[in-house]
């Protein structure tokens, strides 16, 4: 299954990179930690959907739900979107009550179904009529969209390149102010970061059959980055 990087979903991550550059000091060093993020445009949208029903056994309720869950999957396959990008993400059931003021006691009122599946569309500029769709076919409740960039690795590269320049420059002036001429390169390491999630607001989300428009989203940016981690020895 591909993955994309959801620059979307969540806060932010640090990742440590495998590849380090180390010798050794003869004289004081500096050390410092620089982070450089670069803002891209998504060119991905990662959407949670999820159907829940209820029934009076846990056997009809989730018979109702694999209904509709299948109606839902057929839907998202015939906007395009390609199977390795469709991953069921938890199926849930369980029993409700409710306070039974006769009794003083809890009542059982059935079996709740849950089924979710996360799904990632490539042509962001459908993503509101992807949206549309799912709910007219037996979407019951919809997530927050992750924007995200499919490849970061041009962006990450961007940021590296900026983050070194102004960690040399930084330690630079420090050596300067301690009476020193230049730095040396002692160890450098970085770690990824991902970007701020961007949330879709619950209005969005209001849909109808009958609209004749798609939901409104807006993509803005979404953040990916490096920080490095460097150390310079202060020479003459």
């Amino acid at each position: 299954m591909r993955y994309a990087l959801p620059l979307a979903a969540a806060a932010m991550a640090a990742v440590p990179a495998a590849a380090q550059v180390e010798q050794t000091a003869a004289g004081p060093v500096v050390e410092l930690s620089v982070n450089e993020n670069v803002s891209v445009d998504p060119d991905i949208a990662n959407i949670s959907a999820g159907v829940t029903t209820q029934g009076m056994t846990a056997e009809a309720a989730l018979s109702d739900n694999t209904a509709l869950m299948e109606r839902l999957i057929a839907e998202i396959e015939r906007l395009g979107i390609d199977e390795d990008d469709i991953q069921t993400s938890g199926v849930n059931v369980n029993p409700q009550y409710e306070w039974d003021e006769a009794t003083r006691a809890q009542r059982f009122t059935g079996y709740q179904v849950s089924n979710r599946v996360q799904l990632v569309v490539r042509d962001i500029a459908r993503t509101g009529r992807v949206l549309d769709a799912l709910v007219r076919v037996g979407a019951t409740d919809l997530g927050g969209i992750g924007w995200g960039v499919d490849d970061p690795a041009p962006a990450q590269d961007q940021a590296r390149t900026t983050a070194f320049a102004t960690g040399r420059n930084r330690a630079l002036n420090y050596a300067r102010m301690a009476g020193y001429s230049d730095v040396r390169l002692l160890r450098v390491s970085e770690a990824f970061t991902a970007g701020r999630p961007m949330p879709m607001y619950d209005q969005a989300i209001q849909v109808t059959a009958a609209r004749s428009e798609s939901v409104p989203v807006r993509p803005g940016q979404v953040q990916t980055g490096i920080t490095v981690n460097l150390t310079y020895e202060m020479v003459r």
